[in-house]
């Protein structure tokens, strides 16, 4: 039985870790496929142990793998062609695939650039793609074959046919049992182990900064609700999980589904958390139910706002106004459910008095979590056309939401990364009052302290705590003695 070595690069920027650590869901995908397709895969998480090069070759040395394959995004590609590269370096008879946002639009450059380290590139979902492809090669037949991959022949880039996308996602058999659970805590909440799981995959809004739309075709699926709130009890009894991830980038689009999974979730009453991303149009439709949201668990809701600019909303091709946006944040926060944002800053048109607008425009948000990130001009995206003449970092490990990576008219990048610590020192040095004075609801005071001290502590802010400002002596007081976060209080009915 041929092993398959899953490796996640080792990659971090001071973002994703900040407030836990998760499996990567699209590796359980497609160890489920590959166990059942007659394959033995192994799935590593090189990230999330904060595991090295040395460490990552001693693994391989131990597998003895016939195929490693690695996942990326924009800002990860990099390592995972050193994680491919270092395994042909272990054996040369080993097979190397990469999959993932980037290789999927940007197959041509790595092949290209990378030929001796990537043997495939697959494109889009792998979980039908990777057993077809493995089991080809393992019997010598042909790649052409196998649809939505790319590999080189001779000088030229081959790409196969697109592979249609999976029209039942319940189909699928994660391999949930390959799993160390003790690897994904939240650091906010003691005791817990963090999955992340998928109710529904697609996304039909075409920011022109992002690249789920297209990587997704426009399109939109979803999973049965009593399948899905079935996995979250599975999860639970089998492994102890508590908290789960909604991967999903529009959970809450269909109504009526929705609302059948928070009666699912409802009449369960297991003992868990649920943190979700959602669409402003989403939370104003529900503002009578979101009691039940928090009833069923969801304790954190991210929302992308972006800007509060009409200009660049319409930029950014976001369908949603500042009012919309700023009563979403308020109703979630009403609801008693922590709520996340996010602003860009650091586009061409970037100037010193436009990112001290932008603090008082966050402050208007009124967000619980609020980020400030800077453009990252992936090459996918609708907006990299015009973007790509101020791009002063072409190393996409840069790439990464923190680093600045063009250079506005009027400033230099290390003026604006100078200005996104500002406005987080303003923000919160103006927020942690506010948390201070709320009352009633411990639970929700101490994850979103536990949460701000996880951020100073684990994000590339620690990097930079002389920008931010140290914690204030009454806040690091007061979470010395604030009770182990568990199971938050929710309302009865509404």
């Amino acid at each position: 039985m041929d092993r398959v070595l899953l490796i996640t690069p080792p990659y971090h920027c001071g973002v994703v870790e900040s407030a836990g650590r998760w499996p990567n869901l699209g590796f359980i995908y497609i160890a489920g496929e590959l166990r059942r397709a007659g394959f033995e895969p192994v799935i590593y998480d090189a990230m999330s142990l904060f595991h090295g090069y040395d460490d990552i070759r001693a693994r391989i040395e131990e597998v003895r793998p016939r195929f490693v394959g690695a996942t990326a995004i924009t800002a990860t590609v990099n390592d995972a062609v050193k994680v491919l590269a270092l395994a042909k370096q272990v054996d040369p008879t080993i097979t190397t695939l990469v999959g993932g946002v980037h290789p999927t639009f940007c197959y041509e450059e790595v092949l290209r650039q990378h030929g001796d380290a990537v043997d495939y590139c697959v494109l889009g979902e792998g979980e039908r793609t990777m057993p077809e492809l493995l089991t080809a090669l393992s019997s010598g037949d042909s790649p052409a074959k196998v649809a939505g991959v790319a590999y080189r022949e001779g000088d030229a880039v081959v790409r196969t046919p697109p592979r249609p996308l999976l029209a039942d996602l319940d189909s699928l058999h994660p391999a949930w049992d390959l799993v160390n659970w003790d690897d994904y805590p939240l650091y906010f909440i003691d005791d817990s182990h963090v999955a992340i799981l998928s109710s529904s995959r697609g996304c039909i809004y075409g920011c022109s900064f992002c690249s789920q739309h297209k990587f997704w075709g426009g399109t939109y699926r979803e999973r049965d609700p009593a399948r899905f709130v079935a996995e979250v009890q599975h999860l639970y009894d089998a492994y102890g999980v508590n908290v789960f991830f909604i991967g999903d980038e529009l959970p809450t689009r269909n109504a009526a589904r929705w609302s059948r999974i928070l009666d699912l979730l409802i009449e369960k009453s297991l003992p868990v958390h649920l943190l979700i991303e959602t669409h402003v149009g989403d939370i104003l439709r529900d503002r009578d139910l979101l009691w039940r949201y928090r009833k069923a668990g969801v304790l954190f809701i991210y929302t992308g706002v972006e800007t509060a600019s009409p200009g660049r909303l319409e930029t950014f091709k976001k369908n949603i106004s500042f009012e919309q946006s700023r009563e979403a944040i308020r109703l979630v926060r009403e609801a008693g459910i922590i709520c996340e944002t996010s602003l860009i800053l650091g586009m061409p048109d970037e100037t010193p008095e436009s990112i001290a607008g932008t603090i008082e425009l966050a402050k208007l948000y009124d967000a619980d979590y609020l980020h400030f990130l800077t453009i990252a001009p992936w090459p996918y995206a609708d907006l990299y056309q015009e973007l790509k003449p101020f791009i002063e970092e072409w190393d996409y490990s840069k790439y990464n939401l923190v680093q600045p990576v063009i250079k506005p008219r009027a400033m230099t990048r290390e003026e604006v990364l100078q200005g996104v610590l500002r406005c987080y020192r303003e923000y919160y040095m103006w927020k942690l009052p506010q948390w201070l004075a709320t009352e009633g609801d411990e639970f929700r005071r101490s994850c979103l302290l536990k949460g701000m001290q996880a951020i100073l502590e684990n994000s590339f802010l620690k990097d930079h705590m002389k920008g931010l400002g140290a914690m204030p002596a009454q806040v690091a007081k007061l979470l010395s003695h604030l009770p182990p976060p568990r199971r938050a209080p929710v309302p009865a009915s509404r």
